[in-house]
């Protein structure tokens, strides 16, 4: 995703809730410098500090990757843009950005070998749909240990620390589903 294309969101986003640099990064924990440079493009913000800027701003994640759409969307992965996180061990591509009348968005993530991502708690109401397609993967939730495999899934309510592992040799692909409740 380009550095650029993120900032001018980030601006606007902040612009809409009339918030001053100052404020957001005393609601985000994000330095205003950090902030700064993030909206003048000249920061490639990691996917942990976009997740700690969207949860402050009760914004969604991917409303700094991709543009709002239609009605219907048909998605092929080969043209979506990807976030790189982890030296390159993970890859996020959003597969429907936030639908603010089903309230959720989705995502395909890859983890290769090795991959290890720690996510900051989200939001109150926020709750995350986990679906392994490939692979396995060890999840912490909030310090309980799970391991799911292909075919499985776990749900739960993102207002927790929980992080992602892939100790294992084969690269893990999930779809990710996030759901804002009122």
């Amino acid at each position: 995703m380009d550095n650029q294309t993120i900032g001018k969101r980030l601006k606007k986003a902040r612009q809409n809730l009339n918030m001053t640099l100052d404020e957001l990064a005393e609601v985000t924990g994000v330095s205003k410098p950090m902030l700064g440079q993030i909206e003048r493009g000249q920061s490639s913000p990691t996917v942990t500090t976009l997740w700690k800027i969207a949860t402050g701003m009760k914004i969604p994640f991917s409303s700094f990757l991709q543009e709002q759409g239609a009605e219907y969307t048909v998605v092929n992965l080969q043209e979506r843009d990807v976030l790189i996180e982890e030296n390159g061990a993970m890859k996020v591509y959003t597969l429907f950005a936030f639908d603010p009348i089903r309230s959720c968005e989705a995502f395909y993530i890859e983890f290769e070998s090795g991959c290890e991502h720690m996510s900051d708690k989200h939001n109150d109401g926020v709750e995350e749909y986990i679906f392994v397609i490939h692979g396995k993967l060890d999840m912490v939730l909030n310090g309980t240990e799970i391991t799911l495999g292909e075919k499985q899934a776990v749900r739960f309510e993102a207002n927790i620390p929980h992080s992602y592992v892939n100790p294992y040799k084969d690269t893990c692909n999930i779809y990710n589903f996030i759901f804002y409740k009122e």
